[in-house]
C-alpha cells in the first residue's frame, strides 16, 4: 500500500475515533508555506480548537509514531496552528495540539484503545505553545 493511502486511511480512523468522542470536524490537510496540519476538530465544549497531528506506524522498528514528533515538527505545527487561528479565530479562543498515534491492534492491545483493528494512542496537548 502506499504511504499517502496509509495516511488516508490514518487521518479517516482519527477523525472517526475523534468524531466518536465529540469532536466536530473543521478542515483536514490545513497546508501554509510552514507547515500540514493533518485534522482540525472543535472541541465538544464548542469553543477550543484542536489541531490533530495523526502518525502512523505499521512496525516499531523504526521508533514509535510518537517519537516521530521531534522538536523541527512540534515548531512546523505550532506555526501553522498559529497561522490557521490567525486566519480563523480571535485571540480568545481556546487552542491545542494534540497527536493521535495509531499502530495495528495486537491482542495485548487495551479495549478502550482499540478502534477498527488500530490501537489509539492519543496524546491531549502534545506540544505546548
Amino acid at each position: 500500500m502506499q504511504t499517502r493511502d496509509q495516511g488516508n486511511i490514518a487521518e479517516n480512523l482519527a477523525r472517526s475515533w475523534l468524531q466518536h468522542h465529540g469532536y466536530r470536524f473543521i478542515e483536514a490537510n490545513y497546508h501554509r508555506r510552514v507547515g500540514e496540519i493533518d485534522l482540525i476538530m472543535q472541541h465538544p465544549d464548542e469553543r477550543t480548537v484542536v489541531f490533530v497531528e495523526v502518525r502512523f506506524r505499521s512496525r516499531q522498528q523504526f521508533g514509535g509514531a510518537l517519537e516521530s514528533v521531534d522538536f523541527r515538527k512540534q515548531r512546523k505545527l505550532r506555526r501553522t496552528a498559529n497561522a490557521w487561528l490567525q486566519q480563523h479565530a480571535d485571540d480568545m479562543t481556546p487552542a491545542r495540539i494534540d497527536v493521535l498515534a495509531l499502530s495495528p491492534a495486537d491482542e495485548n492491545t487495551p479495549l478502550q484503545q482499540c478502534w477498527h483493528s488500530h490501537q489509539v494512542l492519543w496524546v491531549i496537548n502534545a506540544v505546548e505553545e
